[in-house]
């Protein structure tokens, strides 16, 4: 079926840019925005490839924002995020090439399956240590494992992509022993630099709505201003409940068009 921008509703776009708004706050907060915006974009009726390359796209443009709050308020360690950027970067790329080689359906089925799986993972997730350790992890293991945190988190981003900034959290934490905040900060690095590869990779394969993406961006780097502010000030417990309501209903309607 070919799909044209104009078949798309006001009333569609409305509830696109709120929720693109949303995830990208979430995202800012404890990651999994991905949950929200990817079936956002899929609820539009968007073939599955090019609402992976919307949704990268835009959330480039949040994670921007929320990286760059983090780094005004010193809440991450720069060599360690750099070292898992630059791997997450080059495994974002082979994700997301290895994705514009699936089939459209088969593609979609699979994000529908990943996707609770992800939110699982997500929503059983519990504030983990409020202390910074990572000094007791000697530097050569710590290197090693920026590197492979970088690495697989970036392609699974590039391939599917939700939940990959709690993903990455919550490696930091157990793998590194950093505290959440600076986990969180670490996260924003390298799913700026998934995102960017992903978007990148996308883009050149024409498989970006820019009419929908565009302004996406503008929702998505707002959410992130607010929601960065927001995670550095308070902590994230209160986005529990939301992300369980929004994601419920996302995935209840993009099962039921994609099987039914």
């Amino acid at each position: 079926m070919e799909f044209s921008y104009e078949t798309i509703t006001s009333g569609s776009l409305v509830l696109l840019f709120g929720l693109l708004f949303l995830s990208s706050f979430i995202d800012a907060i404890a990651g999994g925005g991905g949950l929200i915006s990817l079936p956002a974009y899929l609820l539009t009726g968007l073939p599955a490839h090019y609402a992976l390359g919307s949704n990268k796209l835009s959330a480039s443009c949040g994670t921007l924002m929320a990286t760059i709050n983090y780094m005004k308020n010193g809440v991450l360690d720069w060599r360690m995020a750099v070292i898992s950027a630059a791997f997450s970067f080059i495994g974002a790329a082979c994700g997301s090439t290895a994705a514009l080689h699936i089939d459209d359906a088969v593609l979609k089925k699979v994000i529908v399956f990943v996707l609770p799986v992800a939110a699982v993972i997500i929503l059983s997730k519990r504030n983990l240590s409020d202390e910074n350790f990572a000094a007791d992890v000697p530097r050569n293991k710590r290197l090693i494992f920026a590197a492979c945190i970088g690495l697989f988190i970036g392609f699974y981003d590039g391939m599917i992509g939700p939940g990959t900034g709690t993903f990455a959290i919550i490696a930091y934490c157990l793998l590194m022993k950093y505290d959440l905040r600076t986990a969180s900060g670490n996260a924003k690095m390298l799913n700026l630099a998934s995102n960017v590869a992903s978007a990148i990779t996308f883009a050149l394969a024409g498989t970006v709505m820019w009419k929908l993406a565009v302004p996406g961006a503008a929702f998505c780097i707002l959410g992130g201003q607010v929601g960065s502010r927001l995670a550095i000030a308070r902590g994230a417990k209160f986005i529990r409940p939301m992300l369980i309501v929004v994601l419920v209903m996302i995935l209840v309607k993009l099962a039921t068009d994609v099987f039914f």
